[in-house]
């Protein structure tokens, strides 16, 4: 089961460069992020006649995530736990049945800046909410992935230039730490684990100002947190770094992980 995610940046400003991407990839489940599109806006019939199941979780103009699968889905929940006031779409989840059914969730972490602010507390609060989460998902004891764009440069190897982003939110250490904390639950960040010693990247994220692309100055925020069971199935993980490189592209790009289920 080969599971992708992908921040599109808007599905219909995108289309094409999605249903592009989904044309070359042989995913069997992809979980989106910044869909920025309510459910039923959402152009599900286009994505459903190119084969794939479509559960959205939709917010109009900003935000949104979704699971495309071509894998039966069940027990699809939308929403983070833990605040019923939070109105953002940002968290997905469902169980994919393959050979073995794995649990996926797909997640769009809250940038944080500016800093200090209301924006950053609420980014503190709601990766607090996730290690909640990420600890009942654990405690299930079956093959769980939580994958996405987590809005986190866990180490300076993961930016290009870290000296700019020393008071950004994304790698304040208030916010590493938080990641850190969650990871040391028993996930395992799947890249990492692949290239546990790489002194450089690989990146995910590419601003579209100041020809970032073409110098590759860019960062990498988009993870794959396997449990347990999920990690012991890994065969491969990866990142489509080309997809950058097409006609109106996300200024992310794919990763992906391969499990023997």
């Amino acid at each position: 089961m080969k599971i992708a995610s992908f921040n599109i940046n808007g599905v219909k400003a995108r289309i094409q460069a999605l249903t592009d991407w989904l044309d070359q990839t042989d995913a069997d489940v992809v979980v989106l992020q910044e869909i920025k599109s309510i459910d039923e806006a959402f152009p599900r019939e286009h994505f459903e006649d190119l084969g794939w199941m479509v559960e959205t979780h939709g917010q109009k103009g900003f935000n949104g995530v979704a699971i495309f699968s071509k894998l039966p889905l069940e027990d699809v929940t939308r929403g983070l736990p833990g605040d019923d006031s939070d109105e953002q779409a940002r968290y997905i989840e469902a169980t994919v049945v393959g050979d073995k059914a794995v649990r996926i969730a797909g997640l769009y972490l809250p940038n944080g800046n500016p800093v200090p602010g209301p924006k950053y507390d609420y980014k503190l609060a709601w990766m607090e909410r996730l290690r909640l989460r990420a600890a009942e998902l654990l405690a299930m004891e079956m093959p769980a992935v939580m994958l996405g764009d987590y809005n986190i440069i866990p180490e300076a190897r993961d930016a290009a230039s870290p000296q700019k982003w020393v008071d950004d939110a994304l790698f304040l250490p208030e916010s590493r730490a938080a990641f850190r904390t969650i990871l040391n639950q028993g996930w395992t960040e799947a890249i990492r684990a692949r290239d546990p010693w790489g002194t450089r990247g690989p990146f995910t994220f590419w601003d579209y100002q100041a020809g970032a692309w073409n110098k590759d100055d860019g960062i990498r925020i988009d993870h794959m947190l396997l449990s347990p069971q999920a990690a012991d199935l890994m065969q491969d993980t990866g990142v489509d770094r080309d997809a950058r490189a097409g006609e109106k592209p996300s200024d992310h790009v794919p990763v992906w992980v391969l499990l023997d289920a």
